[in-house]
């Protein structure tokens, strides 16, 4: 008798468990934690296509504005609780870089960047040949909840310079925005002088502002 009541009693134990064990497992497939414990790429060509697979063309939510071109959003990325992302194809002025201090016009930048995405839903694009950068960032552009992209908006307000130093698919129309803005004097453009302009730029084209009018 007390055989078959301990017999009993241990598979409702061992039945509990396994249902106890299946319903964490579920539970962690479909929380964003699961990342963390997802086997990580090794090579150049699987991490990239670990990035497509669990990123491209997937909405998330932006937790954090760390600069007009760099944001955070919801999901987390290898050991860090959030993905950071760095907007593909331009470059705003900084205000963290402890090397240039706050640059002319950053804050602006920044603000504006918050204003149209902090707390809000965006879907993330890559581009095939690159999805990060040399500090492991997300490279990508990023689609507005009004389908706008926040990498095009920034240029064609004024907020970004175009970033000529890497190529991607919109190289040329990320130079066109950027001088359109250029042209109707928007956003940092209006008062924007050479030494303001980050040193790259001044590197890459440095007679940009010499036609420009008071």
């Amino acid at each position: 008798m007390n055989y078959y009541a301990m017999s009993r009693r241990r598979k409702a134990t061992i039945t509990a468990l396994c249902l106890l064990a299946a319903a964490v497992l579920i539970w962690l497939d479909h929380s964003p934690v699961r990342h963390t414990w997802q086997v990580q790429p090794k090579s150049a060509e699987e991490a990239a296509a670990y990035d497509f697979q669990k990123y491209d063309k997937k909405t998330f939510t932006v937790i954090n504005v760390v600069d007009g071109d760099t944001i955070d959003i919801d999901v987390p990325d290898d050991n860090f609780p959030r993905t950071r992302i760095r907007l593909w194809g331009v470059d705003t002025p900084e205000t963290k870089n402890p090397k240039v201090g706050v640059m002319y016009f950053g804050p602006e930048a920044s603000a504006f960047t918050k204003e149209l995405a902090l707390e809000k839903p965006v879907t993330v694009y890559l581009e095939e040949h690159r999805t990060r950068d040399k500090y492991g960032r997300l490279l990508a552009y990023v689609q507005l909840p009004d389908r706008r992209f926040l990498n095009e908006v920034l240029l064609e307000e004024g907020f970004a310079y175009a970033d000529t130093r890497f190529r991607h698919s919109f190289y040329n129309k990320y130079k066109q925005l950027e001088a359109s803005a250029r042209s109707r004097k928007k956003g940092l453009w209006l008062n924007v002088t050479r030494e303001q302009l980050p040193h790259w730029l001044q590197r890459k084209k440095p007679n940009l502002l010499s036609v420009r009018t008071p």
